[in-house]
């Protein structure tokens, strides 16, 4: 039996009934969040002043990443230089819909400018349109070339934008390629990280992949709960805001 038809049957039997979640490590404490916290801002119209501001503040707070758009990579690998901060570009960002090789050449271009993390998001059409072949064989690709450059790779499946059928085959094409996490959310879909899909995403492939949730982490409460559910690492752009909470 082949790789994809494999997983098409392990999502049919997934969609009757999801395997239990491997046990989660205790949530973080006050001020140890923060380790968990990818700090990031992808907005269009940030600015290098912008984005500077975002690496003081992870130096300070000690926060896992920054995540920027690939045009910010060389600044923020040169600004976080020295330190354990790690530097992660977004790739085919927000909308998944470029070519494989443009993918490629992307996440080639944000390794060589300093980056250690890629956030890649999937071709969500494709997914959707049951192209899973082309799904598979681009994640694999992408993550045989991070992994090249002994770098972690991360898939983006806009869960939002998924049925849960579809968020089912997504996760176990991204276990079978190889990625390093799965993350729920752009941020620019119609929605962004839930409970539900994180607990989805976890079952599906923790404890071997880990999970990042994304889009709408705003307050302690919600990091804690996508936590709870799964999450290893936490999106967002309210990292300050989330930590002050934390210790306060």
């Amino acid at each position: 039996m082949d790789t994809l038809a494999e997983i098409l049957a392990l999502a049919d039997k997934y969609e009757r009934q999801l395997p239990q979640a491997a046990e989660m490590p205790p949530p973080p404490i006050g001020a140890e969040i923060a380790g968990w916290i990818e700090h990031t801002l992808l907005k269009p119209e940030a600015t290098a002043a912008q984005v500077k501001v975002l690496c003081q503040e992870a130096l300070q707070y000690h926060f896992a990443s920054v995540c920027v758009n690939p045009a910010y990579v060389t600044l923020v690998s040169a600004l976080l230089s020295g330190s354990p901060v790690k530097t992660c570009a977004v790739v085919g960002f927000p909308l998944g819909a470029t070519l494989p090789t443009q993918k490629v050449v992307e996440t080639l271009a944000c390794l060589e400018n300093g980056a250690v993390e890629i956030d890649m998001v999937i071709n969500i059409g494709a997914m959707k349109g049951e192209a899973y072949g082309l799904v598979y064989n681009e994640v694999q690709t992408i993550a045989q070339v991070v992994h090249n450059q002994r770098a972690v790779v991360k898939v983006i499946l806009e869960t939002a934008l998924l049925r849960r059928k579809e968020k089912i085959i997504a996760c176990l094409v991204c276990k079978a390629a190889g990625v390093d996490f799965v993350k729920t959310s752009t941020g620019f879909g119609p929605g962004g990280a839930t409970v539900e899909d994180v607990d989805l995403i976890y079952r599906l492939v923790g404890p071997q992949v880990r999970v990042k949730a994304s889009g709408g982490i705003r307050s302690l409460e919600t990091a804690l709960a996508m936590i709870r559910a799964g999450a290893t690492r936490l999106g967002t752009s309210s990292g300050v805001q989330i930590v002050k909470e934390a210790v306060a």
